[in-house]
């Protein structure tokens, strides 16, 4: 069993999620749990995962008992952030935004709108949109943009790499929202990707390469143990070693950080999805790893800094 790396190192870790289903719980005991295994986690953001919401009342306003639901569940504040969904095509869209901003009590940051999906049936889909045109061409989603910028949230997304493109065209048509990328952007290695490894990189790195020119982009880094990735670990998750992930994720994950810099790349957990390939030291260990070679102002970027300004919280130093 590993113990934690560097354990003085300061970490927010900005993205997980909160649920309890069926046979799938992730609340706030098992948060806790894991932030206090030996990392030292000073803070976290939720990410929306579409549990908790409202029962009764307006669809477009049933997300927000989502946000209500982390609020009640974390009173102390370990959670200094929530991003929470809302339909930015909605025309209540301003209204749904400042139901959430109140029910966060001061935690709510943004919006994340999934779009990730693929012509095969072979891949998982993750969406919240399932047709219209383009996102940079639909004149609905760009209004729900500019509400997010009006009430100055941000915009987190999980889309594959094949979709990269639209996001840049939103970057270009609404620099005035932060556009948070999920999970290293998608480089799936999963049904027809299986075996083009490489056609799936040349591809990313392209995308991710647009994706940089825009001061508004930020990249998450993780998501690591999905099985989209190509991966088996989630078959063995007790054998899954740091130095394995940062092996199978390092050269991604360094080109990503090369390509955007510190300050617009943040690790993150994505517990407890990723849970089911290791633990959580394991997976922080491998993120300390991967960073080993960098300065420590650098570091303090990606597993503090950007997440503390990206999401705006004040965070122990």
């Amino acid at each position: 069993m590993e113990t934690a790396r560097e354990p003085d190192l300061v970490i927010c870790d900005p993205h997980h999620h909160l649920w309890n289903r069926g046979d799938s719980r992730y609340l706030l005991e098992e948060l806790r749990a894991d932030v206090t295994s030996g990392h030292k986690v000073e803070a976290t953001v939720f990410v929306e995962c579409g549990f908790g919401y409202r029962t009764e009342g307006p669809a477009a306003f049933r997300p927000v008992g989502e946000t209500e639901f982390v609020v009640a569940a974390d009173p102390s504040g370990l959670v200094a952030g929530i991003v929470g969904f809302a339909d930015l095509c909605d025309q209540q869209i301003d209204d749904v935004l400042a139901a959430h901003v109140e029910a966060g009590g001061g935690r709510f940051r943004g919006v994340r709108y999934k779009i990730a999906r693929d012509p095969s049936p072979l891949l998982p889909a993750s969406t919240n949109r399932l047709d219209g045109p383009p996102l940079a061409e639909d004149r609905a989603f760009l209004t729900g943009m500019a509400a997010l910028a009006q009430a100055g949230l941000s915009f987190d997304t999980w889309a594959y790499h094949t979709q990269l493109h639209e996001l840049a065209e939103v970057a270009r048509a609404r620099p005035d929202v932060t556009i948070i990328i999920d999970h290293l952007g998608g480089p799936v290695r999963l049904g027809p990707y299986a075996d083009r490894r490489d056609e799936v990189i040349e591809t990313w790195k392209k995308a991710v390469t647009e994706l940089a020119r825009h001061d508004n982009i930020v990249m998450k880094l993780g998501g690591v143990g999905m099985p989209v990735f190509g991966e088996t670990w989630h078959h063995f998750p007790e054998r899954t070693t740091s130095e394995q992930i940062a092996a199978a994720r390092g050269d991604e994950i360094r080109w990503c950080i090369e390509a955007l810099g510190p300050d617009r790349c943040m690790f993150e957990s994505n517990f407890p999805v990723d849970k089911h390939s290791c633990s959580y030291v394991v997976l922080w260990n491998a993120f300390k790893l991967i960073a080993a070679d960098l300065s420590a102002s650098e570091r303090a970027a990606l597993f503090h800094d950007t997440a503390e300004r990206i999401y705006r919280m004040t965070l122990p130093a």
